[in-house]
């Protein structure tokens, strides 16, 4: 598999396994999270992404019992996490309202946090989960070179962000913002067309693409994408999910989907998105009917 180039020293696997439905399994077990990660690795898909809100604040935690049972896994896979969002649930139970927080406290709490649930000494990537209507974009800016320099994160990067929240936290940092995980699929194609991709892809940073498959609706509902998606993946001899994450890679704008399942026959078909030949005029019918009409 491919990899994407984060930093100097650090790729990821061109697929990335999303894990925000890991502790919702009925199987939470050590055993069962490693069978996980190892049908992963055995496709070339390295890359974890966690974040601290996930499972009610209890994901990282479950992934964490998984690599304490099987330490060495922790040299062969690479750990994105995210912290900010603040929910009344598990750790913050207390909260009267769920809230962003962005703050120098609270960011090198969660990164503690993260670590020890996890059982792992480095955040391979950090983000920003959600844009903070009141960041104080120094202070936060700060926070995040503090937690590279300090050894215990080893880039940043951020989550849903818009190009005008990008640039003003950008503004406050030395360090260099690297991904931008946002939602792209083919029932959410607005980024293709509204500057979120443009951007980016101007900068070389590559993307992260949270729900590609619409939430599940591409591989259940009926229309016509789904309707696209499955006649090229008759001819391809793949489902319709692979055809809908062959076509962010087919993109020349470096998007890593995110791919999460609990299934783990399904896990151990994720790079099947390889197999799918996806030339210019496939992407744009696959396009066209997500449009529902054909372009301009």
């Amino acid at each position: 598999m491919n990899r994407i180039q984060i930093t100097n020293d650090l790729s990821f696997s061109r697929i990335v396994y999303g894990m925000w439905r890991l502790g919702d399994d009925t199987d939470t077990s050590p055993a069962h999270v490693q069978a996980k990660i190892e049908a992963c690795l055995e496709q070339g898909i390295t890359t974890m992404d966690q974040a601290d809100i996930y499972g009610g604040y209890e994901a990282e935690e479950v992934l964490g019992n998984a690599l304490k049972a099987a330490p060495a896994l922790k040299d062969k896979i690479e750990i994105v996490t995210k912290c900010d969002i603040v929910a009344p649930m598990g750790r913050y139970s207390d909260a009267r309202v769920k809230y962003y927080d962005t703050s120098r406290d609270h960011i090198l709490a969660s990164v503690d946090h993260s670590l020890r649930l996890m059982d792992v000494d480095k955040i391979d990537t950090l983000l920003v989960h959600r844009p903070d209507p009141m960041m104080d974009h120094k202070e936060t800016g700060a926070a995040l070179d503090a937690v590279v320099a300090s050894g215990k994160v080893r880039s940043v990067g951020v989550s849903n962000f818009k190009l005008h929240d990008w640039t003003l936290l950008q503004s406050a940092m030395d360090t260099k913002l690297v991904t931008n995980q946002i939602e792209l699929s083919l029932t959410a194609h607005q980024g293709f067309t509204n500057g979120d991709v443009a951007y980016l892809q101007e900068r070389d940073v590559p993307i992260m693409a949270w729900s590609p498959l619409g939430g599940g609706s591409l591989m259940t509902g009926n229309g016509a994408p789904q309707d696209a998606l499955a006649k090229v993946a008759e001819a391809n001899s793949v489902d319709s999910g692979a055809v809908a994450v062959a076509w962010l890679l087919a993109h020349p704008a470096n998007i890593m989907p995110v791919m999460g399942t609990n299934n783990l026959s399904r896990i151990k078909g994720l790079s099947d998105a390889l197999k799918v030949k996806m030339d210019r005029q496939t992407w744009f019918e696959l396009y066209t009917a997500a449009l529902g009409t054909e372009v301009p």
